[in-house]
């Protein structure tokens, strides 16, 4: 059977490797990435992120202080919030814009010109879907390996339809 691609990376139970939005009592969200053996800690508690692997999303877990947390996968606009920065981000509503104005569709071939951390690069992949393809062009190379490190991280690995 082949690797999942794409939004299916991002389905079933919680694995290594997964990117997990928390959302405590009062709304406040944490984004993590799941690791074997390590645990979340806030200044309420902590539980081991063993808890959480195998779990089926929208798991609720309990800190050693008794506060319970919500887990899900962070919706694209909350990643791109939260992701690491090497470049100023596109914000999920100009986001929107360029994809509108751009006729960005299912389907699509790009080119992008600058990927800054990755935050477009992510929302034009979702757009293109599985049978698009993004070509994206950066002058530096330290904007580069972040953008492609932030990208990797939100679709769970490589993408099939970008370069």
């Amino acid at each position: 059977m082949s690797e999942p691609t794409g939004a299916a990376r991002r389905r079933g139970p919680f694995k290594v490797g997964d990117q997990v939005q928390l959302t405590d009592p009062k709304g406040r969200h944490y984004t993590f990435t799941l690791e074997e053996g390590k645990n979340f800690h806030t200044h309420k508690g902590s539980f081991p992120h063993d808890e959480l692997i195998g779990a089926p999303e929208g798991s609720v877990v309990r800190t050693t202080g008794n506060v319970a947390y919500l887990a899900l996968r962070p919706l694209l606009p909350d990643y791109v919030l939260s992701m690491p920065r090497g470049a100023a981000v596109v914000y999920p509503k100009d986001a929107g814009q360029i994809l509108a104005f751009a006729d960005i569709f299912p389907g699509a071939r790009v080119v992008e010109a600058g990927v800054g951390s990755g935050s477009l690069s992510s929302f034009l992949l979702r757009a293109i879907g599985d049978s698009g393809m993004l070509h994206s062009y950066e002058r530096r190379e330290d904007f580069a390996e972040i953008a492609k490190g932030n990208v990797e991280r939100y679709f769970g690995g490589p993408t099939p339809r970008g370069s």
